[in-house]
C-alpha cells in the first residue's frame, strides 16, 4: 500500500504561478496528476514514469505545466504557470503500482491522494 499525500493548492489569479506537490511514502512505477470540477469526470494532466522519466502532459496544459520528481523525497511536482479561470480543480496525485492500463485515464493507477483545490480567479 502506498500512500500518497499532497499539498500546495491554493488560490491565484490568473496568469499566476502555483506549484503542487506530492509525497508517496514508497516506490511506484508511474505517478501522475489528474482534475476534476463538480458534475465532470477526472481529467488527466500529466504523468511521470518514475524508471525512465518520461512525460506525458494533456494538451490543455503543454507550454504551461510541468511535472517532475526529486528520487530522494520519493515526490512528485506539478508546476503550473500562465494559469487560467479553466484550470480550476480539484488536483489529485495518483500512483501506479505496476505496469497497466494507460498513462491517460484513471484506470492505469493504482493509489489516489485526497485531492487539493486550486482556484484561479479572473
Amino acid at each position: 500500500q502506498v500512500q500518497l499525500v499532497e499539498s500546495g493548492g491554493g488560490l491565484v489569479q490568473a496568469g499566476g504561478s502555483l506549484r503542487l506537490s506530492c509525497a508517496a511514502s514508497g516506490r511506484t512505477f508511474r505517478m501522475g496528476w489528474f482534475r476534476q470540477v463538480p458534475g465532470k469526470e477526472r481529467e488527466f494532466v500529466a504523468a511521470l514514469s518514475w524508471n525512465t522519466g518520461s512525460t506525458r502532459y494533456a494538451d490543455s496544459v503543454k507550454g504551461r505545466f510541468t511535472i517532475s520528481r526529486d528520487n530522494a523525497k520519493n515526490t512528485v511536482y506539478l508546476q503550473m504557470n500562465s494559469l487560467q479561470p479553466d484550470d480550476t480543480a480539484v488536483y489529485s496525485c495518483a500512483a501506479a503500482a505496476y505496469i497497466h492500463g494507460t498513462v491517460y485515464k484513471t484506470e492505469g493507477y493504482d493509489y489516489w491522494g485526497q485531492g487539493t483545490q486550486v482556484t484561479v480567479s479572473s
